[in-house]
């Protein structure tokens, strides 16, 4: 069946009412409940541990899932009805959630089962993330990808700052287990909002008759090995993302034990990164314009550097602040300009699971980076991770720089084609945050 075009006629931006009006309601209703909890969270381990490393551990476990079932989750997302999977995949974390929330209200919590629970969460969202990459292709054209992501993206970030960080606080004075409920709440929400896309998604080409997961993973990792451009940038991500991994489980210790910041001014400091976020999906898709993507992303992680070490040797929570407010900047570059990238080049049949090749591999050493941090406050105080951090960005953006020169004349099909040029926002070759994840989503 041919596909169609839905979410409005072709043109420079996706239209909100249809299907991607209800994902991007969706995606901002999930991002508050999120803010809430991953706010909440590591609050809630400092009560019930004062060991950095079972801190840190909290992280990790959110990790591990990626390696452990992350490919099979975009085998899965390419085989099933895409919407069915994320409306189920968001009533079970609702019902997990509010169960967990329960055990917070009535006193039955300890950090094993915050360990299980960020365990459990993770093992979901290997499906339903690789769900919803491989769904936004459908409900807009590829011409207004870019826009697409930037907006789905920025309104995330959006709400997140401004509404849900600046609530978590607020709520946990209310009472602890008051966040896990919001989160709860908006996990069945979102679902409500997915659950009628039914009615605008075009069809998909048949699966080959007897396929096995095993040949269609593999299918996947090929795709993403045969192209030298999205193999480097898988690479600099990952790297990037032991960075990311490393400061994120420890943030809450680098704030109150580094800066001096209580709970309020942890929340103050997330919310600065949400705050640069959004300055920076205003303009990422006109960066990438300019630039190329490649170019935008090397900017991205050669600024990010420049950010981590600034944190490091911050005198207080407004110059960190700062720091973190351009770090999530760039950020947001990094990841609009990368999930448009993959989206743009990957046949429609095989995004769910050449994206969960990717971010597979880019979470690979998230785990280790999470650890390490915990090891490096033991070891050198709540100041080391931002250093520790900066190093495996210095790393990431060597690995990045091969991609970035790679010739436009160069292999048939390659993404640098898409990379190297300025982007014109045209549909791109069909053949071949996942960008870094933002503090307390990695």
């Amino acid at each position: 069946m041919a596909e169609t075009v839905v979410g409005g006629a072709r043109g420079s931006a996706p239209a909100w009412r249809g299907g991607f009006g209800r994902l991007w309601g969706a995606a901002a209703v999930s991002s508050f409940g999120d803010a809430v909890r991953l706010a909440a969270l590591p609050l809630l381990a400092t009560t019930l541990t004062r060991d950095p490393l079972l801190i840190a551990a909290v992280s990790a476990c959110g990790y591990l899932p990626w390696l452990l079932f992350g490919l099979l989750g975009g085998a899965l997302a390419d085989r099933v009805d895409q919407r069915r999977a994320m409306v189920a995949v968001d009533l079970v974390r609702g019902v997990l959630v509010a169960v967990f929330a329960v055990g917070v209200a009535t006193g039955h919590v300890s950090i094993g089962l915050l360990l299980v629970l960020a365990f459990a969460l993770t093992s979901m969202e290997t499906l339903f993330d690789n769900a919803a990459t491989a769904l936004l292709p459908a409900l807009v054209p590829a011409e207004q990808l870019g826009r697409a992501n930037s907006r789905l993206m920025t309104g995330q970030q959006l709400v997140k700052t401004v509404v849900g960080l600046p609530a978590a606080p607020l709520l946990l004075a209310a009472g602890a287990a008051l966040p896990f409920a919001t989160d709860a709440a908006s996990y069945l929400l979102a679902a409500a909002l997915v659950a009628p896309l039914r009615r605008v998604l075009p069809g998909r080409p048949p699966r080959p008759a007897g396929s096995t997961l095993r040949a269609e993973i593999g299918e996947g990792l090929r795709t993403l090995g045969a192209d030298r451009v999205l193999r480097g940038l898988c690479a600099a991500t990952t790297l990037c993302n032991v960075g990311v991994a490393s400061l994120v489980a420890t943030l809450v210790l680098v704030s109150g034990r580094h800066l001096g910041l209580d709970d309020s001014g942890y929340a103050l400091l997330l919310t600065a990164y949400g705050i640069g976020g959004i300055g920076g999906g205003l303009f990422a898709t006109r960066l990438a314009r300019r630039l190329g993507q490649a170019r935008a992303v090397l900017l991205a992680g050669s600024g990010q550097i420049l950010c981590l070490l600034v944190l490091g040797l911050a005198p207080g929570g407004l110059v960190a602040g700062g720091a973190f407010a351009v770090f999530g900047c760039l950020g947001m570059v990094w990841n609009v300009s990368s999930r448009t990238l993959m989206q743009r080049a990957v046949r429609r049949e095989l995004l769910g699971r050449v994206s969960a090749a990717f971010r597979t591999c880019a979470v690979a050493g998230a785990p280790l980076g999470a650890l390490l941090g915990g090891a490096v406050v033991r070891r050198w105080g709540p100041g080391a991770p931002p250093f520790l951090a900066a190093g495996f960005f210095v790393l990431s953006v060597l690995a990045l720089l091969p991609a970035v020169r790679a010739r436009t004349g160069g292999e048939s099909g390659d993404a640098s084609r898409l990379l190297t040029k300025k982007d014109t926002g045209g549909a791109g070759v069909p053949v071949s945050r996942s960008g870094q994840d933002a503090p307390g989503d990695a």
